[in-house]
Order: structure tokens, then C-alpha cells, then sequence
């Protein structure tokens, strides 16, 4: 019992790690419509559940807002619905390509609801990456906002979380049985 807790505390920490360093690259290669900055959350979800995803989500932002930008530690939230989300659509249908492009699909509406009014109300909307300029495009073209915020944010969320999802498949299915079985015990 004890040893399955520390493999599975072993395999979020390094889902973390997945996450700040997928963040890191994205942010500085500039990758168009893609963050990679939740692959460990998503990974952590669907081979332990959601409480295990929710717990990975929250301390990647938690820890990434210590290092790169405190700002950006109320954007923890976000990562908390991937983990929330994705631990429980595993959870009840399993995780592959399917369910990798579904948990993309409502990602791509649930991550800007929830990230969408932190970025209105911390920085105007615009938090410093290339969709700000369709965000400032859509705003000088009479949009609130709020709308111009988000409507950007669910193209790009469609696109990096359905890749991530099924990136995510991709290494499950690699995985060692002896690794991925007592994880799942």
C-alpha cells in the first residue's frame, strides 16, 4: 500500500516536471497554438484519476507561477479542470484517441471559461503570448473584451489539448506494463 503511494506521488512529480518544462519549451520556441504546459496534468489524469490530475494540474501552476510568474498562479484553476476533467472521462470510458479528441474538445470550452475572466480581470485580457494580437484585433473591432479574450483562446485550447491528449495516448501506450500496471492498481 505504501509503495504504490510513493510510485504514484514519483509518477505526478514527474508529470510536473512533464509540465513546466513542456511550458518552458512552448514559451520559448513560440510554438503557434501550443502551450504543452499541461501534457503532465493530462498524463497524470488518465492513468491515475482525477484527484491524482487535479493535484498534478495545481502544483505544476503553483510551482511554474514560483519560478517564471507569480501572476500566473491563479491560472492554477485551469490546470485543476484538465485534471478534474480528463481523471474522470478515463476514469468511466478509459483513455485513447477517442476520448483523447473528446477531453480535447470540451477542454477547448471549459480551460477559457475558467481562464478567460483571471485573464480579463489580472492583465485586460492579454497575458503575453501571440494570440494577444488576434485578442487586441478583435477588440479594436468592437468586441468586449471578454469576448475577445476568449473566442481565441478556444481555437488554440482545441488544438493544444486535443494534441496533448493524443501525445498523451502515445506514451500511455509505450509505457511499460510493470511501470503502468501498479499504477493503476
Amino acid at each position: 500500500m505504501r509503495d504504490a503511494k510513493m510510485l504514484k506521488i514519483t509518477f505526478c512529480s514527474m508529470c510536473i516536471v512533464i509540465n513546466i518544462i513542456g511550458g518552458m519549451i512552448a514559451h520559448t520556441v513560440r510554438i503557434p497554438l501550443l502551450f504543452l504546459d499541461t501534457v503532465g496534468t493530462i498524463l497524470s489524469a488518465a492513468v491515475l484519476g482525477p484527484f491524482y490530475g487535479m493535484a498534478t494540474g495545481g502544483l505544476s501552476s503553483i510551482l511554474k507561477a514560483l519560478i517564471m510568474n507569480p501572476k500566473g498562479m491563479p491560472f492554477a484553476l485551469v490546470n485543476v479542470a484538465i485534471g478534474l476533467t480528463v481523471g474522470i472521462i478515463a476514469k468511466k470510458f478509459g483513455f485513447n484517441i477517442k476520448t483523447a479528441i473528446i477531453s480535447g474538445i470540451l477542454l477547448a470550452i471549459i480551460c477559457p471559461l475558467i481562464g478567460t475572466p483571471i485573464a480579463v480581470f489580472l492583465s485586460g485580457g492579454f497575458v503575453g503570448d501571440p494570440l494577444d494580437i488576434i485578442v487586441a484585433w478583435m477588440a479594436k473591432s468592437g468586441q468586449s473584451i471578454f469576448v475577445s479574450a476568449f473566442v481565441p483562446r478556444i481555437f488554440a485550447n482545441l488544438i493544444d489539448k486535443t494534441m496533448s491528449g493524443i501525445l498523451v495516448v502515445t506514451l500511455i501506450k509505450s509505457m511499460p506494463a510493470k511501470i503502468l500496471k501498479p499504477l493503476k492498481a
